[in-house]
């Protein structure tokens, strides 16, 4: 009888490792699976914010411009190695694309200006917790302005997620009429943090993330130059270790933390990428706790427990 040769191993496909999808579909998912963990390291970057700042040796306004200005040295050398690759980015060449990062930047500086002018007219509680409400006009620009449709898992996650930050920032909440004009501030401050989101979303999709974080940074230190000199605040530290918490500032929450949101943003829909970033007050708490030594009470752990299954919901609703 003639032998049989032996059986050939199947060879593996894509379709054995997810069946129905084609690897265009496949690094799709891939991409946004890591542009997930960085959207959320990115959260916790700039979860230490309102720890530098607490712990800055200057005025708010001033505070926020060495923000950027500590940031745009890393970000400079960023762009330049950038630029020395083969296949280097596209660079902004035209009056509409100097313009759109223009107004992206405007909008950051809008929202780092108005969120501190707010504190100083309401709470810190207040101002924090309606600085966050930038999801709910990232979804109404989103749906209004370019049609972009929700399902009703991601409305029920975008709204636990914001009942969890309400319960978090409950307990220190202090509803006046005396704060109405603060607590307005904090509202502006999270429609300009949803122009940001919506202005970076879009950048993504034709320049690095680089180009867009230093030209955005720029105009954003050369807004708050000027506010932070008519507020009569010194721009000098009074100690090296007021520069250090200013520098952690700029490296970790901007240059890292902000820069690692603005790459999730083009792989990641705005209206979730703005949503998980409700998981910057939550962390904010454990920072204070771990670092401050600030208490952390069980309604503040049950916040943060509800925004995080909020973030959840709304992932399985925006896929």
């Amino acid at each position: 009888m003639p032998s049989v040769p032996p059986a050939t191993p199947p060879v593996p496909s894509t379709k054995t490792i997810a069946p129905g999808l084609s690897p265009a579909a496949i690094a799709a998912d891939r991409a946004a699976r890591i542009a997930l963990i960085a959207l959320l390291v990115g959260a916790l970057g700039i979860a230490l914010s309102p720890i530098f700042v607490r712990l800055s040796e200057i005025g708010p306004t001033a505070t926020a411009f060495w923000r950027i200005g500590f940031a745009m040295p890393v970000l400079l050398a960023w762009l330049a190695l950038e630029g020395r690759g083969t296949a280097a980015p596209r660079r902004p060449s035209t009056r509409r694309d100097y313009l759109r990062l223009t107004w992206a930047g405007l909008f950051f500086a809008g929202d780092l200006a108005v969120w501190h002018w707010s504190i100083q007219f309401t709470s810190v509680a207040n101002s924090t917790l309606l600085a966050n409400f930038a999801p709910i006009f990232v979804t109404l620009v989103s749906w209004a302005v370019f049609k972009q449709r929700f399902s009703r898992t991601f409305i029920a996650g975008l709204a636990l997620a914001i009942g969890g930050a309400v319960v978090l920032m409950g307990e220190s909440l202090n509803l006046s009429l005396s704060h109405l004009f603060g607590d307005a501030l904090g509202v502006v401050t999270a429609m300009f943090y949803a122009g940001y989101i919506l202005s970076v979303g879009r950048l993504r999709a034709e320049f690095s993330t680089a180009t867009i974080m230093t030209w955005t940074g720029l105009v954003t230190g050369l807004t708050l130059m000027p506010l932070a000199l008519l507020s009569g605040e010194s721009l000098i530290a009074p100690s090296l270790y007021g520069w250090l918490v200013l520098a952690g500032l700029g490296v970790i929450s901007h240059a890292g933390g902000q820069s690692l949101i603005a790459y999730a943003l083009a792989h990641l829909p705005p209206a979730f990428s703005s949503v998980s970033l409700l998981l910057q007050p939550a962390a904010a708490g454990v920072f204070a706790w771990i670092l401050l030594d600030e208490p952390l009470s069980a309604w503040q752990a049950a916040g943060a427990a509800i925004v995080l299954a909020g973030i959840f919901i709304a992932r399985r609703g925006s896929r």
